[in-house]
């Protein structure tokens, strides 16, 4: 501990400030923006403090529809994720078991994730088109933003069987345990982090997906559609407001996932202790 720190030290502290400053940099001036006076602009020096854009946010806009936006990302979102998380359990059960083909059914999953996402967008709209379909965001969008969700969810979920014991799963059997009930009181319970970090995951990458959204979402905008439009017709410190509510749903959404996770880890370790007493 009482060692001089060495020249790598330094260099690896210097670029980790570097890039917390260039991550959480434009958001605190985001933040702060958002808090001008009636009068301020867009810039510094700010013009008083004030709550105003934030209730001018959420009153009828000239341009813009957040609340609506706002609304159909979190159902996009909601609903991705829990399509995700379902399906990427299902495959990860069903990987543990090789059978014909699965290198190549595999491959095809994940395949999305290297081509360019607005590739994606414009060919799921093109589909629609030819095939007479109306693109909308619960239909034409929700399918797009699954091809990025479900392959980062396939992924996580493929790493965390391969850790798992399945001497848990045969204990439960030798007790008289069906395949249904193993997986419900055995294999759900002791992956409901790992499932509830895919979760996250998903809805993250969803609630925040622009290029998928572009060409995909119809008539009605995302809720990143609809910041992108509003950057070149809003000229208002309201557009901040926007930048620091949404930011903090993303947060919201995180708190929530963490003490989940601490709520059920507390849970399992004094239901640990007690079966220990018992014994």
């Amino acid at each position: 501990m009482n060692r001089r720190r060495g020249p790598a030290f330094w260099c690896l502290a210097a670029f980790f400030a570097l890039f917390v400053l260039f991550l959480y940099g434009p958001t605190l001036t985001i933040l702060v923006l958002s808090f001008q006076g009636p009068s301020g602009g867009l810039t510094f020096p700010m013009n008083g403090v004030s709550l105003h854009w934030f209730k001018n946010l959420f009153e009828k806009q000239m341009v813009g529809d957040f609340a609506g936006s706002f609304q159909r990302s979190m159902i996009l979102g909601i609903a991705a994720m829990l399509v995700t998380v379902v399906a990427s359990f299902m495959a990860g059960l069903a990987f543990r078991t090789r059978f014909r083909g699965s290198a190549i059914v595999f491959y095809l999953a994940i395949a999305s994730l290297i081509v360019p996402s607005i590739l994606i967008s414009l060919g799921i709209g093109l589909l629609f088109r030819v095939l007479g379909w109306e693109a909308a965001w619960y239909s034409s969008a929700f399918g797009a933003h699954l091809t990025w969700t479900l392959p980062f969810g396939l992924l996580i979920m493929f790493a965390v069987f391969n850790r798992f014991d399945r001497r848990y799963e045969e204990a439960a059997r030798d007790l008289g345990a069906t395949s249904w009930q193993t997986i419900r009181h055995v294999v759900i319970p002791i992956l409901l982090p790992s499932l509830i970090g895919v979760g996250l995951f998903g809805f993250t990458l969803s609630y925040d997906e622009f290029s998928r959204s572009l060409y995909t979402s119809g008539t009605f905008n995302t809720l990143p559609l609809e910041i992108y439009g509003m950057t070149t017709n809003v000229t208002t410190p309201v557009l901040y407001a926007l930048g620091t509510v949404t930011t903090g749903v993303s947060f919201l959404v995180i708190g929530i996932a963490l003490v989940s996770v601490i709520i059920l880890r507390r849970r399992r370790e004094r239901h640990g202790s007690d079966a220990g007493k018992a014994a």
